[in-house]
């Protein structure tokens, strides 16, 4: 108890007390991992990142980079000699080559608008492939231009025909860089052959097109490209195997939007894809929604050197466990590690599974253990001592039972102090075909530390429950949806730990749109706080990067085709009902939900009379309080929990 006393609450200035573990790679030897934690810089309100080399026989762990700098994505050379990364500390991001041994690291390329993705070393260790935005002057943003193209910006990218990537390889020594494709298309996640003559690489954002997803594509060294699957689906990431067949995990066109994405083998030269996880109703490759920068990364598909087997993740739920999948032969899969967390799978070689851990109460850790599962060790411990000073809530496993009958998972995290019933926020995550689970989130530690119980779940149109679950709001956005979280709401009053006279809600994007929705539902939350949301969907069409792809997807028709569905769908529709104190929050370079989302929304609160607040955030993208910068994570989550108190505890600000 005496020691119970001693920590503290979870506050908010620990959201930049926290250090982030982002990627690790095992050295070719399998003796040494090399691993990248970013930290931000209170006084200068900058986030820095820095690698380190942790050896496996001594357990050791040095700091390689200075962590002045963005020092990202460390890739070993086959020879384990020296690791190339990205790294912000010139003028652009540029490619750099630091000897494991020790020594300075030296600049490999020279872009003129920086590199964007790779480096990817060539299986010879003589090359390095990377991705990188033309090499001509942008245009002077501040005189008239033209578009031509069907997406013509894109959220946290910027305007394309200024920034789409190309690939491009150059010598692992020194010397030029080589241009192997032109197409003005976004290329990227460049990944060499076994035999080292061709290159896989994702290609999206065509200039003729308004399709989103991504298409697989294979160029050689002499620039000439094939589509390996052509106008296939969805592919969110992909790997060779040793024999010269491609892995990938997506999900073919024609298929209902939220249906959860598979594993599918597909060989080298083209041909049709076969599905390895058909049986699975779980989402493969899914993750879980949190607030720690670097997000839901594209998922890993780790190929074991027989190319028999690959290890993927797969959302289950609230969880993500680490499944084997066969790749030859029957349909064969299990999960090797697991639990009431997630694992996120990031190396394998001939003895080793690499992956990263995060649970409600720890951000990502380094773990390791045998291919099989066994033996599995924690391998770092980054924010240990932060971590010791705190008070940590309890969250609590909820399964109800929603309007129409179906089961619903949720959890709730009670404060360390104070009596129930408490004080409750609904927290809504986005997507919507996302989740909640059991992932870190600093924003839930800081409500739970103020003395609010943080309510979150995954309502229809989550994934990880089936396709049922994930596509039953198509056409129907703010129906069961909406009726899943006030069951939610009702059981945590029902059993005594949500206060039914003090509650809020809140939520970013997909979260943000039913935030919008509730306040125009229903009177029953004192406090609610939407971020980017989408109200307007008639608008939403138009204005979106995604907007003629999503848009009709989640509608189930055009703008034209279904008005009504539009109408009823849409938040604004109602928002002059709401009398709910409502803060909006918005990024001013969020080209995913526009601000004139926000806008409009805000100006009919206004001139209904209801208590209402914009909170801009300049220069924001999408998820810029999440992974933007420090000053506007920082706003976000002050605003929030002011808000919060203000409306429901009749806290003011200061007092």
């Amino acid at each position: 108890m005496s020691e119970r006393r001693r920590r503290r609450a979870v506050e908010p200035a620990d959201l930049f007390r926290l250090k982030f573990l982002q990627d690790a790679q095992l050295s070719p030897d399998g003796q040494a991992i090399a691993y990248t934690v970013s930290h931000v810089n209170v006084e200068k309100e900058e986030e820095y990142v820095a690698i380190w080399l942790l050896s496996l026989k001594t357990r050791e762990a040095r700091q390689l980079t200075a962590g002045l700098a963005r020092d990202t994505n460390p890739q070993w050379s086959p020879d384990g000699k020296q690791i190339s990364f990205l790294s912000t500390r010139g003028d652009k991001p540029q490619i750099y080559l630091i000897p494991v041994d020790g020594g300075e690291a030296r600049a490999l390329t020279a872009m003129k608008q920086g590199v964007g993705g790779g480096p990817a070393w060539s299986p010879d260790g003589r090359q390095i492939a990377f991705t990188a935005g033309p090499e001509r002057k942008p245009p002077d943003a501040t005189k008239p231009y033209r578009v031509t193209r069907h997406i013509y910006r894109f959220d946290a990218v910027g305007y394309l025909d200024d920034v789409a990537q190309d690939i491009y390889v150059i010598p692992a020594g020194a010397g030029e860089p080589r241009q192997l494709t032109r197409d003005d298309s976004q290329n990227t996640m460049p990944v060499w052959s076994p035999d080292g003559r061709e290159i896989l690489y994702s290609a999206a954002m065509f200039p003729d097109s308004h399709r989103v997803y991504p298409a697989l594509k294979v160029l050689n060294l002499q620039g000439e490209v094939r589509e390996l699957v052509k106008d296939w689906g969805n592919v969110l990431s992909a790997a060779w195997t040793a024999c010269g067949e491609v892995v990938f995990i997506g999900s073919p066109f024609g298929r209902p939007i939220g249906s959860q994405n598979h594993l599918w083998v597909i060989d080298g030269r083209g041909g049709e894809p076969e599905c390895r996880t058909a049986g699975i109703a779980y989402q493969v490759g899914g993750g879980l929604q949190s607030d720690m920068p670097g997000g839901e990364p594209l998922p890993n598909i780790l190929v074991a050197k027989d190319g028999r087997t690959a290890y993927v993740q797969v959302q289950e739920g609230g969880t993500v466990p680490v499944y084997r999948v066969a790749l030859k032969g029957h349909e064969s899969w299990a999960p090797v590690v697991a639990g009431k967390r997630s694992c996120v799978p990031l190396d394998l070689d001939d003895k080793h599974l690499l992956f990263a851990v995060s649970t409600h109460d720890s951000p990502r850790e380094l773990f390791i253990a045998a291919k099989d599962g066994a033996n599995e060790r924690q391998l770092t411990r980054i924010n240990a001592d932060l971590v010791s000073e705190w008070d940590l809530p309890q969250a609590e496993d909820l399964s109800f039972s929603s309007s129409d009958g179906v089961q619903v998972e949720g959890w709730i995290m009670k404060p360390c102090t104070g009596e129930a019933p408490y004080p409750t926020i609904l927290y809504i995550h986005g997507g919507p075909h996302s989740a909640f689970g059991h992932i870190f989130s600093l924003d839930f530690h800081m409500l739970a530390g103020a003395g609010y119980a943080v309510l979150f779940i995954n309502q229809r149109g989550s994934t990880g429950y089936g396709d049922e679950f994930s596509t039953r709001i198509i056409g129907d956005w703010g129906a069961l949806d909406y009726q899943d979280l006030m069951a939610g709401v009702d059981f945590a009053i029902a059993r005594g730990i949500a206060d039914p006279d003090r509650l809020g809600c809140c939520g970013l994007s997909g979260g943000g749109n039913l935030t919008c929705w509730i306040v125009g539902q229903t009177d029953r939350f004192k406090a609610a706080v939407p971020e980017n949301p989408v109200t307007n969907w008639a608008s939403m069409y138009g204005i979106s990067d995604i907007g003629p792809w999503f848009v009709p997807a989640e509608m189930g028709g055009l703008p034209h085709e279904v008005p009504e569905v539009y109408r009823r769908c849409s938040p604004i529709s109602y928002a002059h009902r709401c009398t709910t104190p409502t803060l909006l929050v918005q990024g001013e370079h969020d080209y995913r939900c526009p601000a004139e989302q926000a806008e409009q929304f805000y100006t009919v609160l206004k001139a209904s009379g209801c208590v209402v607040e914009m909170l801009r955030l300049p220069s924001s993208f999408h998820s810029g309080s999440i992974e933007g910068a420090p000053i506007v994570r920082r706003a976000q989550n002050e605003a929030l929990l002011e808000w919060m108190n203000r409306h429901i505890l009749g806290i003011e600000s200061g007092a």
